[in-house]
């Protein structure tokens, strides 16, 4: 296994798990009252399960077993794969940050990394399917 697919697997099982503890802590809400940046995790708690743990997953597992690309690049751009899994993070943690911040603080600086984090998600996304179209391919 490639050391990139390993470190978008462990990172994706990170994320599992702070996704479960957040859940566990929500669910918590029902019977004490959380301060107000936990209780507006709730959107960050999706992000975590979903872009977190699945996407990066899946996004590692493709890296590995997709077909490969040609003799020379078998997994097509090592660098730009280290640069998606770079951006999809960054943007997720922005995200986590940004998220319940924005909904206890409105100010325009919540606002703004919101957007960021959504533009390096959208990147990383845009590289991963540049990085990949070419190896789904027949055999």
């Amino acid at each position: 296994m490639p050391i990139l697919t390993r470190l978008y697997v462990k990172t994706s099982l990170l994320y599992l798990v702070a996704a479960l503890v957040l859940a566990m802590v929500l669910a918590l809400a029902q019977t004490v009252t959380l301060p107000p940046l936990l209780a507006a995790a709730g959107p960050v708690y999706l992000h975590l399960f979903m872009v977190g743990w699945i996407m990066q997953l899946i996004m590692g597992i493709v890296f590995w077993m997709f077909p490969k690309y040609s003799r020379e690049l078998p997994r097509g751009n090592e660098r730009l794969a280290a640069v998606v899994y770079g951006l999809l993070n960054v943007g997720l943690l922005l995200r986590v940050i940004g998220e319940p911040a924005r909904a206890v603080s409105p100010a325009a600086l919540w606002g703004w990394m919101l957007a960021l984090s959504a533009l390096l998600q959208w990147l990383a996304g845009a590289g991963f399917v540049v990085n990949t179209w070419g190896r789904a391919k027949e055999r």
